[in-house]
């Protein structure tokens, strides 16, 4: 009862419960289950209004708030819902409307809707789909009708068991395939007539790319391309090499349109709109300038956001900057946790598929780590000393530095279990480019917004260019810096929602108990460092076959195809290699020839994996498990495990743990029956007993 005015914070968390028990089915549930959840809701709010014991009250508001965030997850999925191809077409005639396009340095990505596949029936169908254009693409924009002849693909689905699963973003965009064009795209006349909708979305998107165009322009070469990702948001375009240096700093959140440049173009609107009033006395006298420069600086971060293409951090600066602003309206306190609340459960209403997307997960750990860290600021006792130059100056590199930790320690984990890595100078890379970021770049691309419509933005461009090549020399260095980047092997999901829960017990209560939280934060910590990582990884084309070896790291059998996914699997192996570099060889314990390779595992068992049927007869006498990237049917009987390229393409990929006792992860099982999975098929493999073992 001490906290009774805090317990409203906990609600976004009770919804993001209800939201993950959904996607932790392992099948997809009716409408019944939704209704079900309602009313379970309903009356666990009949229920709270019924008793005055706080025990009560808590535990059944938390109820309702987890069923509603249940049946909010399931009206989305259920809305969304498409058609999604189960498997490879084409090359086949493609009639589409042209929804975005990413102009790249050799041809585009676009993604294409009302669409007529030949030999598709209508119902079968899908509602969008996004191919890759090789060619010239430049006469296309958003809103062009096309004809073309794409290969299409499903959606792929995660590298391994519990990996980033692009089939399930793409469910929720209504991407129902992606492939590649053939040969050239040629115009033809619109299918039907435009909405407004679809004719204002469109006109937004040819801005956008108009914009990226003009940037480039005026700042050719790795420049220009950061810069434009700075204002429009468009990072197609981005060196490599660029992009790696920002990811190994810690600098990679300047890139992704979030709450820094939204709170920068925001804070610096307000600015400028209420100092140029407050010069004009009669003005400043007689109405409030304050009032007048929030309105103003929110319609200029809506045009912001809108120009940046409104990916979701960027749609929780904007929510947040839009409750701050009205407060301001309301002679109200305008940054507080309840902001972040509110922000939080207004996104997860709009779109519970973004609680598993690692922007809104680094997005509201960070911000509430650091509204967090402000309260307790605020609440210390200390001397008041005048602020002199160099006082001013000390508080901000300070405060930039503070808010690096605190943010920084607040996103690690997610960090860690998404992209498996993490950025050791992240301190000193924010310290030196974020005054950079704040009195160079962002106030120089904001004038050439302004000035951009009457052809006067060529030199703030320039010092906008000035600007972002520091940020690069910076972010660089840093990245050059020995130990600057650390590969750590994934954690499971459970370490995760123990560190998480540990954070937010922490970050929402006030009293003395809050610091409670440190318990779930070790004990996630603890399952993290003990967790156990797979001993064989088979990649979903079948060839691609990794083992762990004699001296503990996974070895990727020669032969393997598919680099995209051993990469995959070496970096939540904790492993910086690369793919052709963690090639097994003989001294590893792993002998091929033209008939396929045998391995010894670390745990002492015996991996055969076969190319040609010729070889079944002697790898099938003396391994204990054959991987056959041909088909086995009932040659191979020696083995205690057989898997075959048919109970691959049913599984679309495998993690097995020897044990004992053995564990056998398919990425299809993990999925589970879920509209943007394939639906998985009973394996026809023969599981070891853990006696057999060696």
């Amino acid at each position: 009862m001490a906290e009774r005015e805090r317990w409203a914070l906990w609600l976004p968390v009770g919804l993001g419960a209800g939201i993950a028990i959904y996607f932790a089915l392992p099948f997809e549930p009716g409408w019944p289950w939704a209704a079900l959840a309602v009313l379970l809701g309903i009356a666990a709010m009949f229920g709270v209004a019924g008793t005055h014991n706080a025990a009560w009250r808590i535990a059944l508001s938390a109820m309702a708030v987890i069923a509603f965030g249940f049946a909010c997850a399931k009206v989305r999925t259920e809305l969304v819902a498409a058609p999604v191809i189960a498997q490879k077409v084409g090359p086949l005639g493609v009639d589409g409307r042209i929804e975005t396009i990413e102009l790249r340095e050799k041809g585009a990505r676009i993604v294409l809707g009302d669409l007529q596949l030949q030999r598709l029936a209508p119902a079968g169908t899908p509602a969008r789909i996004r191919v890759t254009l090789r060619v010239d693409s430049s006469e296309f924009h958003p809103g062009s009708w096309v004809h073309l002849t794409a290969v299409l693909m499903p959606p792929p689905g995660p590298a391994a068991p519990g990996d980033y699963d692009f089939g399930r973003y793409a469910y929720y965009q209504r991407l129902g395939a992606v492939g590649y064009v053939y040969g050239h795209a040629r115009p033809i006349k619109p299918l039907r007539a435009e909405t407004w909708t679809e004719s204002w979305s469109a006109g937004l998107e040819r801005l956008r790319n108009k914009v990226t165009a003009r940037i480039r322009a005026v700042l050719p070469g790795g420049g220009g391309a950061l810069a434009a990702a700075l204002i429009t948001g468009e990072r197609s375009g981005i060196d490599p090499a660029d992009a790696e240096a920002y990811r190994d700093s810690g600098l990679t959140h300047v890139l992704s349109i979030s709450g820094l440049h939204l709170a920068l173009a925001g804070g610096l609107f307000f600015w400028i709109l209420r100092a140029a009033l407050a010069a004009i006395p009669w003005v400043a006298l007689n109405y409030p300038i304050k009032k007048w420069a929030a309105v103003a600086a929110l319609a200029g971060a809506t045009f912001y956001l809108l120009i940046s293409g409104a990916e979701t951090p960027a749609v929780r600066s904007w929510i947040m900057l839009a409750l701050m602003f009205t407060a301001i309206l309301f002679d109200r306190p305008a940054i507080t946790m309840r902001t972040v609340a509110i922000a939080a459960t207004i996104l997860l209403i709009i779109g519970p598929e973004d609680l598993l997307a690692p922007g809104f997960e680094m997005s509201f750990a960070a911000v509430t780590a650091l509204v967090a860290f402000g309260e307790w600021e605020m609440s210390r006792e200390r001397a008041v000393a005048p602020l002199t130059i160099g006082r001013r100056i000390w508080r901000y590199l300070s405060g930039i530095a503070v808010a690096s930790i605190v943010a920084g320690l607040a996103t690690a984990p997610f960090v860690i279990f998404h992209f498996d890595r993490s950025a050791q100078y992240g301190i000193l890379s924010n310290v030196l480019s974020l005054p950079i970021a704040g009195f160079v770049i962002m106030p120089a691309a904001a004038l050439a917004m302004v000035l951009m419509p009457f052809g006067l933005d060529a030199w703030p461009l320039q010092v906008m260019g000035w600007g972002v090549e520091l940020m690069s020399a910076v972010a660089h260095w840093v990245a050059a810096l020995p130990g600057a980047t650390a590969v750590l092997p994934v954690w499971p999901v459970s370490a995760l929602l123990a560190v998480v829960f540990g954070g937010l017990w922490i970050a929402l209560w006030r009293e003395r108990w809050r610091w409670l939280g440190f318990f779930p934060i070790v004990l996630g910590l603890l399952i993290a460092m003990s967790a156990s990582r797979p001993d064989i990884l088979i990649g979903r084309d079948g060839d691609t076959v990794a083992v762990r070896l004699p001296g503990g790291k996974l070895g990727v059998l020669p032969g393997a195809k598919d680099d995209f996914t051993a990469d995959a699997w070496l970096k939540r192996d904790g492993d910086d290699r690369k793919p052709a570099d963690a090639i097994a060889a003989s001294q590893d314990g792993v002998h091929c020839d033209a008939y396929g390779c045998i391995a010894r595992t670390a745990a002492g068992v015996t991996v055969a994996n076969v190319f040609r049927a010729d070889a079944f007869r002697e790898d099938c006498a003396g391994n204990t498990i054959v991987v056959s990237s041909i088909p086995a049917r009932r040659r191979c009987k020696g083995p205690q495990l057989v898997i075959d390229r048919f109970d691959v393409a049913r599984s679309n990929g495998y993690a097995i743990w020897l044990g004992p006792p053995l564990k056998i992860q398919t990425v299809e099982g993990g999925r589970g029956v879920r509209p943007w999975s394939a639906r998985p098929r009973q394996t026809q493999y023969r599981r070891i007993k853990p006696t057999s073992l060696p």
